[in-house]
């Protein structure tokens, strides 16, 4: 696996690595895994043997007639694509490239069309993953870390690693719960984590690589690259990890140099870099200025002011007007770039599919204006006081008064929230008779599921869905959806319908 670059314009990225990162990438690489390795290198025989043996078998008889029947089964799918290990036929499948995609109608409809379903047939089909997981944990199957991540079966790998990988490890790992001041919804999925790269590369929890915990950020944030629960990305199991001294003594012991989710502040330095300006000198007066206001504002303000400053105002003039270099505009030069600030393009598809442009007012134009004025202010009353430092900066602002007329751009900004609800207005009927619509269709799944045996198919409101079979009592009611497998709360869903049409009952 190659190692990311990292440039200065990219380090802003969230899915994006450090440096430091990187450097502990090379020191300590994450796991490829070979061609073959000896589990999936055993013929069906063995392979069965060993996986209905103590302690792959299930804690009752039930269990463990599921779990056999589902291994059986797929074997039987996985003997029917090609390849010489176990490996390669589940590559083979195609069934491990997308994990957002469910894998088991596709068995279901192999095993079906050559009449080995066996006598449960398709009502197997949600206990499956029972069958792969046992492959994954006996290492006779590597699916890949994505896939593993996205997939909604097999799931609590975790569990299954415990039992019947690295118990003793993965105990311990729930022992530091009680010994941090963190909760179970931040531990358990970050013994989770633990387990899935466990799962993809082999071996057990202490054979896992500082690498092996970079290479699951970024594939998550891969993965899931939109906003998600908070847990989703956080890399905490690293921090597990290194309290059960499982890295070498010289990794570190903190995880926030590489966070994908908190990549931490940037310094005024990276701020301006990351717009890759051409004249040095005023790149360098911007980071002065910016560390100058540095102690007196907040970070989200200092970004802002950088933002403005080094993207809005100083980029856009060298796009512009190749090879200036000075803070002194030409009127005209300075009239262009606030009407270029000014406006700003949107593109939309008309009924015909025909890209329309309109030019329409940027919303955010005022306060850049007032942050460059205030920044030749700035200089101007700084070079009072150092004349060496300030004085050869402080030139006439571009920027005049009647160009930030506060009352003027109070009066646009009710303008334009005034023409908004009268935009919606109009369809505020319509909305309400949609969530009052969702409300019922939710409250009616909801009741639906909750007359349906575990197992067993129910339809309301036009949607067949199936009652989740739960290995442990759940205070909500989960069903699945036939034909991806995807389970859904039901609970949940009635509420947040019911919250939602209240909310828009009470507003209208």
């Amino acid at each position: 696996m190659t190692t990311p670059a990292i440039t200065a314009a990219a380090a802003t990225r969230p899915w994006q690595l450090s440096a430091e990162a990187v450097a502990l990438w090379k020191r300590f690489p994450p796991r490829t895994n070979p061609k073959s390795w000896p589990a999936t290198r055993q013929s069906r025989a063995t392979v069965v043997a060993r996986l209905l043996t103590p302690p792959f078998l299930g804690h009752d008889s039930k269990t463990r007639c599921n779990r056999k029947l589902t291994l059986l089964k797929v074997l039987d799918w996985l003997e029917m694509q090609p390849g010489s290990t176990w490996q390669e036929r589940w590559n083979a499948s195609g069934a491990g490239i997308d994990g957002h995609v469910d894998w088991r109608p596709r068995l279901i409809s192999d095993l079906k069309g050559v009449d080995n379903l066996g006598p449960r047939g398709e009502r197997i089909f949600s206990i499956l993953g029972m069958g792969l997981v046992q492959l994954i944990g006996g290492d006779v199957l590597r699916p890949d870390l994505g896939w593993l991540m996205a997939t909604s079966s097999p799931l609590r790998i975790a569990n299954e690693m415990e039992r019947v990988r690295d118990g003793e490890a993965i105990a311990k790992l729930r022992a530091l719960r009680t010994a941090s001041t963190v909760g179970d919804s931040t531990v358990l999925p970050a013994i989770v984590k633990i387990a899935l790269i466990m799962a993809a590369k082999g071996g057990t929890v202490v054979d896992v690589t500082p690498g092996d915990c970079l290479e699951l950020l970024k594939t998550s944030r891969e993965v899931f690259p939109g906003p998600v629960k908070s847990t989703r990305h956080s890399p905490f199991f690293y921090q597990l990890l290194h309290s059960l001294s499982v890295f070498p003594a010289d990794a570190p012991s903190s995880v926030r140099m590489f966070s994908t989710r908190f990549p931490g502040q940037l310094t005024v330095d990276q701020l301006i870099d990351r717009y890759d300006l051409a004249c040095r000198p005023v790149r360098d007066l911007l980071v002065d200025y910016l560390r100058e206001r540095q102690p007196s504002v907040d970070y989200n303000t200092l970004t802002g002011l950088a933002t403005a400053l080094g993207l809005w105002f100083w980029k856009d003039l060298e796009k512009h007007h190749p090879g200036i270099d000075s803070l002194r505009l030409a009127p005209d030069v300075a009239a262009a770039w606030k009407r270029r600030l000014q406006t700003r393009t949107v593109r939309t598809s008309d009924e015909h599919g025909q890209v329309v442009e309109t030019t329409v007012e940027r919303a955010t134009a005022s306060d850049t204006l007032m942050t460059v004025r205030a920044f030749y202010l700035d200089l101007a009353q700084w070079a009072l006081d150092e004349p060496s430092r300030w004085g050869p900066w402080a030139v006439p602002c571009p920027v005049r008064a009647d160009d930030v007329q506060h009352r003027k751009m109070k009066s646009r900004q009710k303008a334009r929230m005034d023409q908004r609800t009268r935009e919606r207005l109009p369809v505020l009927p319509s909305l309400c008779e949609a969530v009052d619509r969702n409300r019922k269709a939710a409250a009616a799944r909801l009741e639906a599921g909750g007359r349906a045996r575990p197992g067993e198919l129910f339809t309301a409101e036009g949607q067949t869905l199936r009652r989740a079979i739960l290995k442990r009592h759940s205070p909500h009611l989960w069903a699945e959806e036939p034909a991806t497998g995807q389970r859904r709360n039901l609970a949940r869903e009635e509420s947040n319908a019911f919250w939602g049409w209240a909310a828009i009952e009470v507003l209208a």
